[in-house]
């Protein structure tokens, strides 16, 4: 195997392997591929060319939807369900985040086919999420359950949609990631979701990620409630692999009787050895990143917690046990690597790519009129926000500030990637940025 393939974690049966491109985040390392999630993902694995990590990733998004919210893990006074937003970044085509999905969507299928008519796709204003599963009211029966997955083929549209001053999806989307009460007040017969249960699983590119990625869903919590995932295809299988590659295993009816249980499993709690080891990832976890990069993996313990919580459930299990913690760990970090990732690819967004050209030769940097004059003020601002938080997050930039008689300019320098930054003001000191890192070899 190649470089970028080693620590594979399974041997690749039928079809040629397809090396990894140059830059391609590392592997999720063992853990990530633990107990019923994993063996469903590597059973799988050989009979496809998706990419063996969205399916797994889909697969857990998915069977939390399944569960709904009679489980969850309290967090102080805040209740974590096991619903997960998800979105699998590769390119169009050739990826084939489809194929991943569609083996999900298989899997989940048998083992609870009565959740089949609570799947839907058409994600673009908050008002219909909420009337997807809004509450009986009068001679309105509601939705009937509370629980959904939406499954996003184009994400992308997502994004447009959430970007619209009038939308208002993003914080409808936020507040059901947090599990809260979702309300239209907008309507005559006003709706109410009291106990939504909402899942989402996106598919986009990195080129649309970062055309349409803009600093301020960066940084109002919209979009770090996602798991960004990168995939691509891993084999060549010119005729195919097995069409069910889980017949005759009897997993998916395990899986089923799993995810009942889970229905009705109430308050989770790690286990002691999984909270020492959870006490001492907690830190780094907790630390803050700078940049896109530290926007986008800003919830990096909830997303943890939520993932263990997950791995737990699909294996039949009410407590979270360090396999399960060590596994959402490892899960997580190829999330941020894939962040890394994805903000990389973002140099080759055109509008970032002038502002560098014109900040490596100006010495002295650029303030944030001359960057609006640079394109003769007809760019939006919040495109060249979205430019420069790629450009800092890959580390090609630099924001500093400087004193004046009035408002501190913002003036921006290009960075030679390999070269520290300079650090800011004491009054504003410079955050560690989350890299894309090595693999964990084991727990946190």
């Amino acid at each position: 195997m190649n470089g970028a393939a080693q620590g594979a974690l399974f041997e690749l049966g039928a079809g040629a392997e397809i090396a990894a491109p140059p830059g391609w985040p590392a592997p999720p390392a063992r853990p990530a591929w633990q107990g019923m999630a994993g063996m469903i993902a590597e059973t799988i694995a050989p009979h496809t060319e998706a990419d063996p990590v969205a399916v797994l990733a889909q697969l857990l998004v998915g069977a939390g939807a399944v569960i709904g919210r009679e489980a969850w893990l309290a967090v102080e006074a805040t209740r974590h369900h096991p619903n997960e937003f998800v979105v699998v970044v590769g390119e169009s085509a050739k990826a084939r985040k489809g194929s991943s999905w569609d083996h999900v969507a298989r899997t989940q299928g048998r083992a609870d086919p009565a959740f089949a008519g609570r799947v839907r796709t058409g994600l673009s204003t908050g008002e219909g999420l909420v009337w997807a599963a809004r509450d009986p009211n009068g001679a309105d029966p509601g939705a009937g359950d509370p629980r959904l997955l939406v499954v996003e083929p184009e994400f992308v549209s997502v994004l447009k949609a959430a970007g619209r001053d009038v939308n208002t999806l993003s914080p409808v989307l936020r507040a059901a990631w947090d599990g809260r009460p979702l309300a239209l007040l907008t309507r005559t017969a006003p709706a109410r979701a009291t106990a939504a249960h909402i899942s989402v699983v996106g598919h986009i590119t990195a080129a649309e990620l970062a055309h349409h990625t803009s600093a301020l869903e960066a940084a109002n919590g919209f979009l770090n409630r996602f798991l960004f995932v990168a995939c691509r295809r891993h084999r060549l299988l010119p005729e195919g692999g097995d069409p069910d590659p889980l017949a005759g295993t009897g997993i998916e009816a395990r899986l089923g009787r799993h995810l009942a249980a889970a229905r009705r499993a109430g308050q989770l709690r790690l286990d002691p050895a999984a909270r020492v080891e959870w006490c001492d990832a907690y830190a780094e976890l907790s630390e803050a990143g700078d940049g896109l990069v530290g926007s986008l993996c800003a919830r990096a313990e909830a997303h943890v917690l939520r993932l263990a919580m997950l791995y737990a459930l699909v294996d039949g299990d009410a407590v979270i046990a360090t396999a399960h913690l060590r596994a959402g760990l490892a899960l997580w970090d190829y999330a941020a690597r894939s962040v890394a990732w994805a903000t990389r690819a973002a140099a080759a967004d055109p509008v970032a790519e002038q502002i560098h050209t014109a900040l490596a030769a100006s010495p002295d940097g650029l303030t944030r009129t001359e960057l609006r004059d640079l394109f003769a003020r007809n760019l939006p601002g919040a495109r060249i926000d979205a430019a420069l938080a790629n450009l800092g997050g890959t580390g090609r930039a630099q924001r500093r500030r400087l004193a004046t008689a009035g408002r501190p300019a913002e003036v921006w320098a290009a960075l030679d990637p390999a070269s520290p930054p300079a650090a800011e003001p004491a009054s504003r000191p410079a955050r560690r940025a989350v890299p894309p890192g090595p693999e964990r070899s084991g727990g946190p």
